[in-house]
């Protein structure tokens, strides 16, 4: 057999396999789906599994939320599910997208659109289609371009989205220019299912996320904070992070990706950053427990942003980058909020980038157990995610000085472990409350009171567990040290 026959012949098993696995999924949920698909047809109107429910269907991964793409208009497509549906909701009928629930599963259903974009707007101007082709068309990408109709089982694929599916190419319908022209958010897009899915960007599209990259300014940051979320999350991040750096994508929202790429010179040598930053977020992954872990990839993703700019060159040539952990959480700071991400995520970032040298001191024996009730005290309920970027951070190839680390942090977890045992680590708290305070002292609830709390939580983190006679003679003595007593 030649070799280009042997070429299809397994090109032809490959998509065998993918329709085998389309028939297993959609039997799985075709009790609905061909239910609804009945419904439509007696109303006089068609009804298409389309987009990412069909590619899953194809690899074998479908999940509970189906999208379908009809011809019938939202009032319409109201009249049909209404009395069959057991709730609906109209959240997108704006876009033509009606949504409903029956039997477990959550339906969207989305008349056929012919979308027009000023190439101004961030949004598009929603236009009604005639035709399953056409709605195709208007898609992102081919292997999101496939539809199978109910009740009957058709499948249309004008596009080729069967062999990109097969071939693990992400290629547009029509030309990338025309595509990204009127959606930008679409570029973002391709890195992402390169993420996702493990698949490779057609030469022609990664050419026009390169010559496009500027348009991505014209989309609002919550749509690309969403996709961007969704690309960090995927199985294979670091693929799509590579293309957003050599793409120039990253620029446009995450400039700080791309500034990793420090000059290296023969006098001042020392380790490519940004290579030892997509290491350090496949490592954080590596210790991921119950699947994607946002803030821990976030943090090692922004662990060292700050180099850049705290780069120094010392006169026996040697690299610095002093204090580059507090200009790297304050940079991630500014950049999560540009990106518009919740105040609590960003908050426990920026926490974790801040905390990722501190153990470096650990090594030369100089902590005492006030340091070690610091540090957990300041990690709080980040401490596990801390250990893990900590050991993360460990990329040096010198296998003893690797060793040699991975050692002293074992020894501290040891150590965290042991004066755990005896105190209450994870909630360390002054031995006296505030009622006790105001009781012993004689004053009312005030800043006097939270100021003698915060003396006795400090003692009580350099000390340890006080006894009670021992606790009330220290709030005393500061008392009096303060003069809020005679």
């Amino acid at each position: 057999m030649s070799e280009v026959s042997a070429s299809h012949a397994a090109e032809r098993r490959e998509l065998t396999a993918a329709q085998r696995n389309a028939v297993a999924e959609l039997l799985r949920v075709s009790p609905v789906a061909d239910e609804l698909g009945r419904r439509f047809a007696q109303a006089g109107h068609e009804l298409h599994l389309v987009g990412g429910s069909v590619r899953d269907a194809l690899l074998g991964r479908l999940g509970d939320d189906l999208d379908f793409c009809t011809d019938a208009h939202p009032d319409q497509t109201i009249r049909i599910i209404k009395g069959w549906a057991e709730s609906i909701w109209e959240t997108g009928r704006e876009f033509g997208t009606i949504g409903c629930q029956r039997d477990g599963l959550r339906l969207e259903i989305t008349t056929f659109r012919a979308e027009a974009y000023d190439q101004v707007s961030r949004n598009p101007i929603v236009e009604y289609g005639t035709n399953l082709v056409d709605d195709l068309k208007r898609r992102d990408f081919t292997i999101n371009a496939m539809a199978v109709s109910l009740p009957d089982h058709r499948f249309t694929d004008p596009y080729g989205g069967l062999a990109d599916l097969a071939a693990k190419i992400i290629r547009t319908p029509g030309t990338p220019q025309e595509s990204f022209r009127d959606d930008p958010l679409r570029m973002l897009r391709a890195a992402r299912f390169a993420a996702q899915l493990r698949f490779t960007v057609h030469p022609d599209v990664g050419e026009a996320m390169a010559r496009m990259a500027a348009d991505l300014d014209r989309i609002t940051a919550e749509r690309i904070r969403d996709e961007f979320t969704k690309l960090l999350c995927g199985a294979d991040p670091i693929t799509g992070l590579r293309l957003l750096v050599d793409t120039g994508l990253a620029d446009r929202f995450l400039p700080e990706l791309t500034g990793l790429k420090l000059e290296i010179d023969e006098h001042a040598q020392h380790k490519d950053v940004y290579e030892h930053t997509l290491t350090v977020v496949s490592n954080v992954m590596s210790m991921e427990e119950d699947g994607c872990d946002f803030v821990l990839r976030m943090a090692a993703l922004m662990h060292d942003a700050g180099k850049p700019a705290t780069k120094a060159v010392g006169p026996d040539g040697r690299v610095s980058f002093h204090h580059h952990e507090v200009v790297s959480a304050r940079l991630t700071k500014a950049r999560m909020k540009a990106l518009r991400y919740p105040k609590d995520v960003t908050s426990q970032v920026v926490k974790l980038v801040g905390l990722h040298l501190r153990f470096y001191g650990y090594g030369r024996g100089e902590w005492t157990d006030s340091a070690v009730r610091r540090y957990v005290t300041d990690a709080g309920d980040l401490l596990s995610r801390l250990h893990k970027l900590t050991r993360s951070d460990c990329t040096t190839r010198n296998r003893r000085k690797a060793s040699q680390l991975a050692a002293d942090y074992d020894a501290l977890e040891e150590r965290i472990a042991r004066i755990a045992a005896d105190e209450d680590l994870a909630r360390v708290r002054p031995d006296l409350d505030g009622n006790a305070i105001m009781e012993l002292l004689g004053v009312p609830p005030g800043p006097v009171v939270g100021r003698a709390w915060q003396h006795l939580k400090e003692l009580r983190l350099e000390r340890g567990p006080l006894e009670r006679d021992e606790a009330e003679a220290e709030l005393l003595r500061w008392a009096r040290e303060q003069g809020v007593v005679g």
